[in-house]
Parts: structure tokens; sequence; C-alpha cells
């Protein structure tokens, strides 16, 4: 029987529920992201090295990592809401200073901290649609939230690439943290009263044992790696493509930035992830988006920005379908704990961003951008080689 209680599709509270969590996650992906796209003019602006500037996505997302699950247990002593609110709000009133760093350390410090706060609203804000929402219902709302993120995190990249092409990086940056500001402040104005959470005592230890557990279950564990490796070497791309585009092909700041409208075909590939699964299954579902993304990888290579632009199409789309195929197998798989198997997956997730994205920086000074895309390459080729393994764990 279909689950009814709680918030219904077509009410008041519901109409709020989503746009506020809508609104949560263009906040703060739109922050999360918000230099990614300006990589290069800080570089020039700051007098810094490209491996030291991706140090503003890296900061932030390592930050994210380490604190998603701290958040989501202090989430069940004082509420989803209260973490939701007090975490963007503080994450985007910290944004409206980043324009004031005078230095890279400066403004990477701020950028760490900023990922502190940012942690508690992916920690907590689909355990707030699942417990507040009613059943029937929380499918298209969960879909809104994600696509929330999605849209935030193309706008943190976009806004300041486009503003950057009329001034200077500081109000570039100081126009998209006004943005993700407005919306905290719209989420935490109309998110509703929380009625069926139930706080209960904090088990440190219980909790713990739980995430091990997790670790410790092959599939798991190579799920968990999926997130890290597929999530590492797309930042990895996408903080050092922008070089590419300025230098080699001529392009402005401007058309850089809507480079990541190429992000909109993972919104289109991760939509249609359930049903290959159904069609062909999870485990060849991983393994046909892991070669996709060493073909797009492949297809970046040669000097044709058209050859570049396909490629980072294809290898986009198959990021996310990759993505949206293994976070869902790990509510599969961990039947017990699922809120502590999402929350392991997740911290695999951002490490990989915060790591991985920011080593490879030195993988760009180093070599040309062909050798650069074969270093990154290694980790889909490790992740063909995961899912291969992973099918026979599963089977």
């Amino acid at each position: 029987m279909s689950d009814t209680s709680g918030l219904r599709r077509g009410t008041a509270d519901y109409r709020r529920a989503v746009i506020a969590l809508l609104a949560a996650g263009l906040a703060t992906f739109n922050a999360l992201y918000c230099t990614q796209a300006m990589l290069p003019t800080l570089t020039h602006a700051l007098d810094i090295s490209p491996t030291t500037a991706a140090l503003t996505i890296s900061a932030p997302t390592g930050a994210l990592a380490l604190c998603i699950v701290p958040a989501s247990v202090l989430s069940e002593r004082f509420g989803r809401g209260k973490v939701l609110i007090i975490s963007a709000l503080l994450a985007t009133s910290l944004g409206l200073l980043l324009p004031l760093a005078q230095n890279a350390p400066t403004l990477v410090a701020l950028r760490g901290l900023q990922g502190v706060f940012i942690a508690g609203v992916p920690a907590v804000a689909m355990t707030w649609l699942s417990e507040e929402i009613a059943g029937v219902d929380q499918p298209r709302a969960m879909g809104i939230y994600i696509s929330g993120n999605a849209l935030g995190g193309l706008l943190g990249r976009m806004i300041p690439a486009l503003l950057l092409e009329v001034t200077s990086w500081r109000w570039a940056l100081f126009g998209a943290a006004v943005l993700a500001f407005v919306m905290a402040v719209l989420m935490a104005w109309l998110l509703p009263y929380q009625r069926r959470f139930h706080p209960r005592a904090l088990h440190l230890r219980e909790e713990l044992v739980a995430m091990v557990d997790h670790w410790r279950r092959p599939e798991l564990a190579l799920l968990f790696f999926f997130g890290f490796a597929g999530l590492g070497v797309f930042v990895s791309l996408y903080n050092y493509v922008g070089f590419r585009m300025i230098d080699t092909f001529g392009l402005s700041e401007a058309l850089v930035g809507l480079v990541f409208l190429l992000y909109l075909a993972g919104s289109w590939s991760s939509a249609r992830a359930g049903a290959w699964m159904q069609r062909v299954g999870r485990g060849p579902a991983l393994t046909y988006g892991a070669i996709a993304m060493v073909l797009g990888l492949a297809l970046s290579m040669p000097a044709y920005l058209w050859l570049t632009l396909l490629g980072m199409l294809i290898f986009t789309a198959a990021f996310f379908f990759v993505h949206s195929t293994a976070s869902s197998w790990v509510g599969r798989i961990a039947t017990h704990h699922r809120a502590e198997g999402a929350s392991m997956y997740l911290l695999s997730y951002y490490v990989g961003s915060s790591v991985v994205g920011w080593l490879s920086g030195y993988l760009f000074a180093s070599l040309s951008w062909v050798g650069f895309i074969a270093s990154i390459m290694v980790w889909p080729v490790l992740l063909v080689a995961a899912s291969m393994l992973l099918r026979h764990k599963a089977s």
C-alpha cells in the first residue's frame, strides 16, 4: 500500500517544501563551485599556479567531505530543518566576504570554511524530504531537489564567467554570492516546520561501527570507489579545461562559462539511468558508462574545438549516468543503516573531488594536454575494471 502520510502534492506546505529545497540546492551548489569557471582569471589576478587556483575548489569540497557525516549525525539530535537553515545561511553569508580576500591563502581558507558550512545541506536534505513528504510524492520532490543541485552548480560556474566580461573577478564572485544568499534566505523563509522528526540520542560508537561495516562489504567498497574516482576525474577535467579553451582555442571567459552548459547532458543521462538499469542490469550499466567516460576523454585530446566539446558532452553524460547508477545501487545493497551507507558514498564522492581534482593540477602543469588527459584517463579505466569485479561480486 502506498504511503500517503506526510505532505501531499497539491497542498500549500508541499509547495513550500519543494521550493525551499530547490532554493537550498541553488544556494549551496552555486556557492560550492563559484570559482571553477574563473580559475584561469585567478591564476593571473593573484599570480598563482593553476594547481593553487584549483585549491579554491578542492578546499570546500574536501571540507564538505569531512563534515558531511558529522552534520548528518547532528541532525539526528537537533533536527534536519535547523541544520539545513543554519548551514545554508552561514555558507552563503561567508560567500559575500570572498571578494575581500587579499591573497590566495586567504581565499582558499575562506573557501574551506565555506565548505564546512555547506556540508549540512547535502547531508540532510534528502532525509528531510523522505521524512516529511508522503511516500507517493517523494520521487517528484527528490527530483526537484536534485535539479536544484544541478542548476545551482551550473549557475555557480556561469554567472562569474559571464560577469568577468564586464567587471573584475571580485565583483564577479560577489554577483554569484548575492544570488546564493538570496536563495538561502528564501529557503529559510519557506521551509515548513518539521512535524515527523523525532530526535534521538547520539551514539558515536554505534554510528562508526555501522560505517566501518559498510566498508567491509566488497560490493559497497567498490561503489564507494566509483564515487571517489568518478567525481575526481570529472572535477579534474572541468578544473583545467578552461585553460585549454583560452590558451589553445582563444575563447573568452564568457564563452568558457557557456561550456558548462554541457552539464545539461548530465541531467538528461541521469534521468534515463533507471530505465537503462532495468534494461541491461546495474553492473553492465556501470561498465558501459565507464567505457563512455574513457571515450569522451579520448575525443577531447586532439586540438579541435568541436571534437573537444563532443568529447566533453559524452564524458559529462557518462559521468552523471555512472553516478546515478552507483549511488542508487548503494541504497539497494545497504539494507541496514542506509543513512550511513549514503554518507560513506558522499564522503568518498567529495574526497575524490578534493584530492584527485587538486593533485591532477600537478599533472596539468608538467604534461601536455594529451599527456594530462591520458593520465586522468586511468581513473575511468579502473572504473571499467571495478564494474566487472562488482558484477562478479554481486552475482
